[in-house]
This record gives C-alpha cells, structure tokens and sequence, in this order.
C-alpha cells in the first residue's frame, strides 16, 4: 500500500510502498479515505511524543470503509463507513471499563503508538470498542475533520465544560481544536469570543458568530473582561502555552471553569498556574482528551440535522503527497481552517 513515511524526527516524509496491515484476532482495518492533518502529526514528526517508534507513518484523523475484521469482531464487517476517536481503548483496564476509553491505561494511537492514517490502510484494535458508524449523509473528508479536533472540541465544550445557552465562553487559538469550540459552543447558545494572532482565523471565528479579539494588540484579559462585565464563564485553552492558558484562567468570572485542550509540550510544559485565584473564585480546571466512540451518536445527530456543519471548517483537502510536505510546516498554521488529505 501507499503512505508517507518518516525514517527519522524531522526529516522530510516520503511517499512510498509499504507493507498492507493485517488485521489481529480483535481488530479491523480500515481502507482509509479521508485523514485529517493536525498539529499533533507534527509534534509526532518532530520527535516530541514518546509513543512513536521510526520509522512511522503519522495521522490520527481516520475516516474510511472496513476493508476486513479478525476472527474476534462481532459488530462490524467489510465496507462499514466508519470513524474512530483518535485515543482508542483496550476494553479490559479499569477505565475501560468504566465507560473511559479515551484514557485507557493501555490505550493505543493510531499516528503514535502504531502506523496512522497517512497511509491507505491502518489497523485498529479493539474494534467493537473503538470504531464509530458513519451515517451515510455524511463525507469522509467531513468525518476526517472530526478527528481529534471537532470531536475534542465537542466534548470540551458539552460534557467537560457544560456549557449552557446565555453563558460567556472564550476561546483561546483558532486552530482546527478552537473554531471547532467556536461553532459548538454557539450552536448550544452560548456568546463566544475567539482570541488568536491570526488575521485569517480570527475572520473565519467572525463568521461562525464570535467576537474577535486579535491577542497582538493589547491586554487580552482586560478585553474580555471589559466585554462581558466579570468575565467568562467557561475559558479554553485551544492553543496551548504559558500565555494562553494563565489567560484563559484569569478571564474567567467567579466559578468560572477552565478547560485545557491544547497541548503543553517541550518548553511550553508545566505552567505556573494563579492558584490564589483559582482559590479565592473557586474556579474549576479541567482537562479534555477526547472523546469516547459510544460519545459520538449526539454530534454525528446534530450533523445529519444541520446544527453543526464540520465541513465549513475545511479549507484544503489534499493528495497525500502535498499532506507529507504540509506536515512539517504545521508550526506556522500554513492555512486558515483544516486540511484533510484525500485517497
């Protein structure tokens, strides 16, 4: 099969011939379709996640049809149109079987733990556990786009957040992972402001109903505090550095609940964060890591409806051979909205 492989950190993928998977005893494969290309892919590329082995094939967006299934799977067979959460559960740990697959203590990765969706093929384990229907009015490349960001973002806002028609929300980094919060959370009603650098980004947050707020010019707190009076009531942090998430914590109003979302990684790690104040307002932190494939049924239902529209957050769909040279520059968010390599 065809993909886009990686020999070694940060050197330039190429696109070749490479051994079809075989499905274990518990697994599918998929023939993938469609496959998101996130920033997570770079920092797989860049050598910043301890998971991947080289030399590997990145992508954790998948999208596709079930080519075959081991002896061991009950509920799906060849040609099922299916997704798949981007952290996916073994069905045996504890978590799993508390119903928290997307923190299983034995969890895999497609893109990570083993060969991704950059790729015309890619295993998934414990399929039963881990795979989700796709309703046939919606696209690959629509459900690429879920990925781990619309997904993500859809659990970060509905059950980690609780967000609520009326309240303020404010969105830190318009990425794939913040305007997908910027669509969700207007869809449930709530106001929504949008904080980014990016001229572009911030224009297409606009359109999807938020306020603004371009973070080079001024003191981004103050600004969202002078638009809502006392501030938020649920901040996330899509973006992921010191900056962003001591923001995020310090717009919020009293009882407010911070979200973090984006990754903390390299030099970014470990933020000091204003406990006084988490303290003092008896603010919530809460982190959000995906979304359990049992979780989908709501969001795939508010898609077929028309309430969200996942596709208008595509900006590219591409070959695989322009996604492989995409990927290592996703440090400087070459395009506005998400790009989906298509087979």
């Amino acid at each position: 099969m065809k993909a886009a492989l990686f020999e070694q950190f940060r050197s330039e993928p190429r696109v070749c011939q490479v051994a079809s998977p075989v499905a274990h005893d518990d697994a599918a494969v998929i023939e993938v379709r469609a496959c998101g290309i996130c920033r997570s892919d770079w920092h797989a590329w860049m050598g910043h996640d301890a998971d991947v082995r080289l030399p590997h094939v990145p992508g954790h967006e998948i999208a596709g049809r079930v080519a075959s299934v081991g002896a061991a799977v009950r509920h799906w067979r060849p040609g099922d149109r299916v997704t798949v959460p981007f952290s996916c559960g073994c069905g045996d740990c504890y978590e799993c079987i508390r119903g928290n697959p997307h923190i299983c203590d034995d969890f895999t990765q497609p893109g990570f733990t083993h060969w991704g969706g950059f790729a015309e093929a890619v295993e998934i384990r414990a399929a039963d556990l881990n795979l989700v229907r796709l309703p046939e009015s919606v696209g690959f490349v629509t459900a690429a786009s879920l990925g781990c960001r619309f997904a993500t973002s859809f659990r970060a806002i509905v059950q980690q957040g609780r967000v609520a028609a009326g309240e303020w929300v404010a969105v830190h980094g318009c990425g794939g992972v913040g305007l997908s919060a910027v669509m969700i959370a207007r869809a449930l009603g709530a106001e929504v402001i949008a904080v980014d650098i990016n001229p572009g980004r911030l224009a297409v947050a606009e359109r999807f109903g938020a306020v603004p707020i371009d973070a080079r010019r001024g003191d981004v707190v103050a600004e969202i505090r002078g638009l809502t009076g006392r501030g938020v009531q649920v901040s996330l942090d899509a973006f992921g550095s010191h900056e962003t998430c001591r923001d995020s914590i310090h717009c919020l109003a009293k009882r407010g609940r911070h979200v973090q979302v984006g990754l903390l990684l390299g030099a970014q790690a470990d933020p000091p964060l204003p406990m006084g104040t988490v303290i003092a307002n008896e603010l919530e932190i809460l982190g959000s890591h995906g979304m359990q494939a049992y979780c989908y049924e709501p969001l795939l239902r508010m898609i077929a409806a028309g309430t969200l529209r996942p596709q208008n957050l595509v900006s590219d769909v591409v070959s695989l051979e322009t996604g492989a040279e995409l990927l290592t520059r996703l440090d400087r968010f070459p395009n506005d909205g998400i790009t989906v390599i298509e087979f």
